[in-house]
């Protein structure tokens, strides 16, 4: 290595979503080598001139077809041979989205498909990606009690129940119903709105967020 040898930049989009009543992380079966058919997070280089986050929104809809208002800057992993393609800087974002909104249609040939996984039922990952997603987690476990940021991984309109399970598994435990609504409704970001779900139980109110930061 020379003086003047510089690393690449890339970067890494950890997209979390609420689906199924679990927590779901987007990932892209690459098509190409280095890792050929396996799972990685959204991602890639940066251009020239171009600013992280705006290389980060680019690559995770190229990528899948999906576009996010709000990208927080995650971590930066830099360790010897996370590339085997040579010296990688990666810039990791986070981005919570709801999954009702999210249209995933990716359109790159390095792509071989699309998926929202169970984040704590993983597939084998490509370069780095588990230590980053750790880092996410640990991240949302941090931020559970930040329900206006926390609740952007649901629906535009949501029960109690869900955003109570949502909170327990960012936060990695259970809560008394009674103690979480009342704290809750307390934060002052819920708002209830006219609608209500049917199912097989007694039909339960539906609320959504008064607004995100």
């Amino acid at each position: 290595m020379t003086e003047h040898e510089r690393p690449a930049v890339t970067v890494d989009v950890f997209a979390l979503t609420f689906l199924e009543n679990d927590l779901r992380v987007l990932l892209i079966q690459r098509a190409r080598p280095p890792h050929a058919g396996h799972w990685a997070l959204p991602g890639g280089f940066v251009e020239p001139h171009e600013p992280l986050a705006k290389a980060a929104e680019r690559e995770l809809f190229e990528e899948t077809g999906l576009k996010v208002n709000r990208l927080e800057q995650l971590h930066t992993f830099g360790d010897p041979g996370r590339d085997p393609r040579g010296w990688a800087i990666s810039i990791a974002f986070i981005a919570l989205v709801a999954a009702d909104a999210a249209r995933l249609i990716g359109d790159d040939e390095e792509v071989m498909a699309i998926q929202w996984h169970p984040a704590h039922d993983l597939p084998p990952l490509a370069f780095d990606h588990v230590q980053i997603i750790d880092h996410a987690m640990q991240r949302l476990r941090e931020r559970a009690d930040d329900l206006a940021w926390l609740g952007q991984a649901l629906p535009a309109r949501f029960t109690l129940s869900e955003l109570q399970r949502l909170y327990e598994l960012a936060g990695g435990q259970e809560v008394d119903k009674r103690n979480f609504r009342r704290w809750a409704f307390a934060q002052g970001c819920l708002e209830k709105t006219e609608a209500m779900r049917y199912g097989d139980h007694r039909p339960a109110h539906l609320y959504r967020l008064k607004s995100v930061p």
